[in-house]
Formats: C-alpha cells, sequence, structure tokens
C-alpha cells in the first residue's frame, strides 16, 4: 500500500509546487516590473514637464498675438492722410438718356 500512497503524494506535492513555483515567478517578474517603472519616473516627470512648458507657451504666444489683433482691429487705423471713400455714382454706363430712348 506504501507505493500508491507515495506517488500520490508525490503527484499532489508536484502539483502544489508547480503552482507555488509560477507564483514566485509571476511575484519576482511583477516586481522587477516594479523597479523597472520607478527608475523611469523622474525622467518621464521631467519630460512631462518639459512639454507642457513649451505647449504654454505657444499658447501664451497665440494668446498675446489674439490680443493685440483685437485692440488694433478696436482702435482703427491711425492714417489720418486717407481720404474719405469713393461714393458710388448714380447714373452708371447703361442708365443714360439716350439709350433709354432708343428702348
Amino acid at each position: 500500500m506504501e507505493g500508491p500512497l507515495i506517488a500520490v503524494l508525490l503527484l499532489v506535492g508536484l502539483l502544489i509546487g508547480s503552482g507555488v513555483g509560477s507564483a514566485y515567478t509571476r511575484a519576482r517578474r511583477g516586481w522587477a516590473d516594479y523597479q523597472t517603472a520607478k527608475k523611469g519616473v523622474p525622467g518621464a516627470r521631467k519630460t512631462a514637464w518639459l512639454l507642457i512648458r513649451a505647449v504654454t507657451t505657444k499658447i501664451g504666444v497665440i494668446a498675446l498675438l489674439l490680443i493685440g489683433a483685437v485692440a488694433y482691429a478696436a482702435v482703427g487705423s491711425d492714417d489720418e492722410t486717407a481720404g474719405p471713400a469713393p461714393s458710388p455714382s448714380v447714373t452708371g454706363p447703361a442708365s443714360t438718356e439716350s439709350e433709354r430712348a432708343g428702348r
């Protein structure tokens, strides 16, 4: 009776051992991945702040240009030498008296 009992205990031990071994392997891999990510955080944080700074600078420049354009449009032209715009003529080439009479 000892033979089959030893075989069953060996099989149970192998199943439990493989489960524990795979869990240990996953835990070690997770820890290694965590350490790798932890070491990369300062560099990623610095890169993120540089990108935020670049975008903020571009938005600031665009906002200043828009404010300047709106202010320029609100003030109007400072050109005093510009005369009044020409007014449209009342009679055009097609509305002369000789052409009307010929109709």
